[in-house]
């Protein structure tokens, strides 16, 4: 894969008005993706995860920036216009209620994964993860942040990232395992 090229773009490649209507409907897939996952909560240890950053992961390594930048970015607008989107419903509120920052934080970590993507940090498993990684930091720094804010910073820490942790790995772990096998898989 050459540096510059989505993966998005190796599976489905298009030019001109077909790349137009490709990607419409990649951010339409995308926003639905999102919506789905952070209604689904999987039992897991010490709280039940969704698999909502499992998404992003998959769209920022995928999609490349800017159409991982507009697929989030279309999210909080669905969200912000009212339709259910998010893990409790919808709403301007939403977005500067106590979770908002993580919000935004999959805004961020979707465009600094799609853009390192691009780079070619999904064809490694070693550049994967640390783009994986930095991703998390993203959306928890952003999380964290803001609930922080709201609540305070040791109370943030201890409610809104340790028990977290563990389910991050776990989402981590299987993107790692997904994406530069796929990828992989496609430049064959």
């Amino acid at each position: 894969m050459k540096n510059n090229t989505a993966l998005i773009n190796l599976l489905f490649p298009t030019q001109g008005a077909s790349t137009y209507i490709k990607n419409i409907l990649l951010i339409l897939f995308g926003t639905i993706l999102l919506a789905i996952s952070s209604k689904i909560q999987v039992p897991f240890w010490p709280v039940p995860m969704t698999m909502q950053t499992f998404i992003v992961f998959l769209i920022g390594m995928t999609y490349g920036w800017r159409l991982s930048f507009f697929t989030l970015l279309a999210y909080l607008v669905e969200g912000a216009l009212g339709l259910p989107v998010f893990a409790k419903g919808g709403g301007l509120m939403y977005l500067a209620g106590p979770t908002a920052g993580y919000l935004y934080g999959m805004l961020g970590a979707a465009t600094l994964m799609g853009f390192l993507s691009e780079k070619g940090y999904s064809q490694s498993y070693f550049k994967c993860f640390i783009t994986l990684i930095l991703g998390s930091i993203v959306i928890f720094a952003f999380g964290v942040g803001y609930l922080g804010s709201i609540i305070g910073y040791d109370k943030a820490l201890s409610a809104g990232l340790m028990p977290f942790v563990p389910s991050e790995f776990f989402k981590i772990a299987l993107a790692l395992v997904l994406i530069p096998s796929f990828t992989k898989f496609l430049n064959k």
